[in-house]
């Protein structure tokens, strides 16, 4: 097992990533106060916040590229102030997740797997009813990363909670004393 030590002059960014429906935003926000108790101030973030605080309205594969360098700054500016960032989001692009590895010193991916045809038949978003184009994991490939830190099966037979329980135990495997094993 690899060892990276963790630079202790800058927050830790949880990259939490899935299709829209997964789980990844409730999880996130079950997380918070753990995350904050091991490893000091954090806050959570989502997409839906992005979009709602820079007014990005616009769903398009084009309009979520050019919407990263946005995203990137701000997950930077957040970690660079010894702050924490719970960050989920659907659209997680190849260019997105090569950049945060090479510009953020401590970061966690964690990948919340579901089978979108099971979240489209329970109902579990409502975009999947409203929308039928610009939908990460349907007409817009979903690029995640092959060999995240962790991932979370969510086959909606467990709830939130045991979910974010089930994820604070990986972490804390993986990530022990201020290293991050890998």
């Amino acid at each position: 097992m690899k060892k990276i030590i963790r630079n202790k002059n800058k927050g830790i960014l949880f990259t939490v990533f899935g299709v829209s429906g997964s789980g990844k935003t409730a999880i996130a926000k079950k997380i918070k106060k753990r995350i904050s108790y091991l490893y000091g101030p954090t806050i959570e973030v989502s997409g839906d916040d992005m979009r709602k605080t820079f007014k990005l309205n616009k769903f398009s594969q084009k309009e979520r590229k050019k919407n990263l360098p946005l995203y990137n700054r701000f997950k930077k500016l957040i970690t660079d102030k010894k702050i924490n960032l719970i960050f989920s989001v659907s659209g997680h692009l190849k260019r997105d997740w090569q950049w945060t590895r090479k510009n953020i010193d401590n970061h966690v991916e964690i990948y919340i797997k579901a089978d979108i045809h099971k979240i489209i038949k329970l109902k579990k978003k409502k975009i999947y009813l409203k929308h039928k184009k610009n939908i990460v994991g349907l007409d817009i490939k979903a690029e995640f990363p092959q060999n995240p830190d962790i991932i979370i099966n969510n086959n909606f037979k467990k709830n939130i909670q045991l979910l974010a329980n089930e994820l604070i135990a990986k972490l804390r495997k993986i990530w022990v004393y201020g290293v991050v094993l890998s």
